[in-house]
């Protein structure tokens, strides 16, 4: 066992300790079998400035963008097996653009027990104290400094300590392209226009961290109570980055913010996230606890489960569970030019020798063949060489019908079974939980409360953000489904082929039983084979508004 108080970590707060938590990650590098990294109980501070800086990409972040091409973490841990991380109870206070852990190329690694923050979050979250005729007055919470110059406002962080420097500063207008309001006393979060910056004359610093926001307009704005949350949009990083690494278990974590993006697993096999918090510290002042999504799985095989955990205060969804489609560039012979499509998703690879890949037609969503992997070129994940393009020659011929630009190519050895129980969702503005994986999942004992959305989405989609792929066993049992959004149905079945038929479905055998909805649109479904809706409960009456088919055949609702 490794105490990192003896490499000189500082558990009264007081001091940094990224460079003696890294020190003590590399000596169990060299210690052999089971290992244990423990945190004497206390409060530990991460600057990124001594964190070390590593070349890495991360999918649905910033794509091939290079301004955020290297990434630092807290926690970084290369080529470590049998590895846990013991926090004690302990507080982790992070700062600046720093990410909470990276586990790579890792094996049989379990981070458990502590909480975590960031002093000065990249979302500001602001609540209106009071309105008048043309103006709203903001509490702005103490971990968010700003700044009003010349009757404008910008945010940024606390200065470094080593440099005296904010690590990032953003005017009013950058945080406004990712807006959202909460609502504290309903307990909702949507993302419905109502600009708090939008035709200001001036801003006003009012002391005490209050804003007055004058408007050219004399009408009294709403938006009293509410909480204005406000992010400039670049996703530089996540929060906690698994990639090629083998039986990660995130657990009895109070995840109090996540910066960047949440927890990202990316081609790495069975990983467990469970018993988790993730709930932003509101005596703070602040309600966001995800600058996107909570959770999100790319290209994983094994198993994925998600279990026991409260997710609360997303900028986007709370868990997404997909592959990549990547469309055909070229072909030449039985070698494959393949493109990523997203400006999202870019610089790491998708194939490995060995790996099985399946050819989609790209506006059907129609498989047409599949294939082994023989030979890859392309992005390392490590380097700035070949971002966005990527060759790999499979065994077989190639099926004549695929043409360029019409067909895409899934990586089919990554797609994982799916265990979704007993989490609790809430102020989410988007969705609860997004799975498509072809292979077994099971969405069960779950409250979704108050959605701004679909509280399940079930897609695929090979022409916007690529995320494959079809579903082929599914069941969504024993969840309860509150106060449903209006205008959107509670189940959500909507693969985004545009060539659709009944006779060749994008998605098969889903079964919803023995849920309890709260009315509305119940389940919405296209391009289904053999959909079963049994022994669900509904408050209120069911009528032919309850669901919606498209292109769906074997349907049962009982």
């Amino acid at each position: 066992m490794l105490d990192v108080t003896e490499f000189g970590a500082d558990n009264s707060g007081a001091a940094d300790s990224t460079a003696a938590v890294a020190a003590a990650l590399e000596a169990a590098k060299r210690l052999p079998g089971l290992k244990k990294v423990v945190f004497p109980q206390g409060t530990y501070q991460f600057y990124p400035d001594l964190a070390a800086a590593h070349e890495l990409y991360l999918s649905n972040t910033a794509g091939a963008d290079p301004a955020v091409r290297f990434k630092r973490f807290a926690l970084y841990l290369e080529d470590l097996d049998d590895l846990t991380i013991d926090g004690q109870g302990s507080h982790f206070q992070l700062h600046g653009q720093l990410g909470l852990f990276a586990v790579i190329g890792s094996s049989r690694v379990t981070l458990t027990n502590f909480a975590f923050d960031h002093s000065a979050p990249r979302i500001i979250d602001l609540t209106v104290v009071e309105t008048g005729p043309g103006y709203r007055i903001v509490s702005v919470p103490p971990g968010s400094p700003y700044v009003v110059e010349n009757g404008q406002v910008s945010f940024q962080t606390e200065p470094s300590p080593y440099d005296g420097q904010p690590y990032w500063r953003h005017s009013s207008d950058q945080l406004s392209n990712g807006q959202q309001v909460f609502d504290p006393v309903a307990g909702l979060a949507s993302r419905r226009p109502a600009w708090l910056f939008q035709n200001v004359v001036s801003v006003t610093d009012l002391g005490d961290r209050w804003l007055r926001i004058d408007y050219r307009d004399e009408v009294t704005p709403d938006g009293l109570g509410l909480v204005y949350s406000l992010r400039e949009v670049t996703r530089d990083t996540a929060a906690g980055f698994i990639w090629q690494s083998k039986d990660v278990a995130v657990t009895d974590l109070k995840a109090r913010y996540l910066h960047g993006f949440g927890i990202l697993g990316q081609f790495s096999e069975n990983i467990v996230v469970s018993g988790n918090e993730f709930v932003a510290d509101r005596s703070t002042g602040r309600i966001a606890a995800a600058f996107a999504d909570f959770v999100q799985m790319s290209g994983i095989k094994g198993s994925v489960t998600i279990t026991g955990n409260t997710f609360d205060g997303a900028h986007d969804d709370a868990i997404n569970i997909h592959g990549t489609y990547l469309p055909i560039a070229s072909v030449d012979g039985r070698t494959l030019h393949l493109r990523y499509a997203h400006n999202e998703t870019a610089g790491f690879p998708q194939f490995a020798v060995g790996d099985e890949l399946e050819i989609t037609h790209c506006t059907s969503l129609r498989a047409v063949g599949q294939a082994m992997v023989t030979a890859v070129t392309g992005p390392t994940g490590r380097d700035s060489n070949s971002l966005t393009t990527m060759s790999v020659t499979i065994d077989r011929d190639v099926p004549a019908e695929v043409v360029a630009g019409a067909f895409a190519v899934e990586n089919i050895t990554f797609t994982p079974s799916v265990h979704i129980a007993g989490n609790t969702f809430r102020n989410i503005p988007t969705r609860g939980a997004l799975v498509s994986t072809r292979r077994k999942a099971v969405i069960e004992d779950n409250v979704f409360d108050g959605l701004d959305m679909s509280a399940i989405l079930i897609t695929a989609d090979a022409s916007g953000w690529f995320e494959s792929g079809p579903v082929r066993d599914l069941t969504i049992r024993r969840n309860t489904f509150r106060r449903p959004a209006a205008g959107h149905a509670s189940i959500l079945i909507n693969p985004e082929n545009t060539v659709v038929d009944a006779a060749t479905p994008v998605h098969e055998n889903i079964r919803i039983e023995d849920n309890t909805f709260e009315g509305g649109l119940l389940v919405e479904a296209k391009s289904v084979r053999n959909l079963s809706i049994r022994n669900n409960h509904v408050q209120g009456e069911i009528t032919d508004d309850s669901f919606r088919f498209t292109a769906c055949s074997e349907v049962t609702v009982d």
